[in-house]
C-alpha cells in the first residue's frame, strides 16, 4: 500500500471508543475498508482466522465464543484487516444466533469485496454440551 493509501486508510478507520467498542445501532458493514487487490490477473486464496468473534445469546444474554475462519478468492479489491478486526469486535454486545452471525459476516464482505468465491465458517465453543460450526459460502 502507498503511503496516501495508507493515511486514507487510517483516516477511514479513525474514530471514537464508542464507535470501536460495537454499540448497538452501529452499522458494523460500514467498519470495513477495501484496498484495491495487488494481484486482480491471479487467483489465489486469503484466509484469516481469529479466535476472538464474540457475540451473546438473544435469548439468554449469555456470551458465545468463537473461532471464525474466513477465505476467499479475491476480485479487484482485499480486505484492510485491522477493519475486518474492528467489524468482528463489533458483534461483541450484539444478541445474535451462530447462524445468523456467519451469515451476516458473509453477507457483509461479499457486498464489500465482490470476491470470486467466499466462505465464512464460525466454530463456537459447547453451549449445552453441543459444539457447533456453522459454515456459509459464496457464490
Amino acid at each position: 500500500m502507498n503511503g496516501a493509501a495508507a493515511r486514507a486508510s487510517e483516516e477511514s478507520m479513525a474514530g471514537s471508543s464508542e464507535e470501536e467498542s460495537g454499540t448497538a445501532g452501529s452499522d458494523l458493514a460500514a467498519r470495513l475498508v477495501t484496498l484495491e487487490n495487488p494481484h486482480p490477473e491471479r487467483e489465489y486464496e486469503v484466509i484469516c482466522e481469529t479466535p476472538e468473534l464474540t457475540c451473546v445469546c438473544p435469548v439468554t444474554g449469555a456470551p458465545d465464543f468463537a473461532t471464525i475462519t474466513i477465505s476467499y478468492v479475491p476480485a479487484s479489491l482485499i480486505i484492510e484487516l485491522k477493519s475486518l478486526k474492528l467489524y468482528l469486535w463489533g458483534y461483541r454486545d450484539q444478541g445474535a444466533y451462530h447462524e445468523d452471525v456467519t451469515n451476516r459476516v458473509l453477507n457483509d464482505l461479499v457486498s464489500a469485496l465482490s470476491p470470486r468465491r467466499m466462505t465464512v465458517m464460525t466454530d463456537w465453543f459447547v453451549r449445552g454440551g453441543i459444539h457447533t460450526i456453522v459454515k456459509a459460502r459464496h457464490p
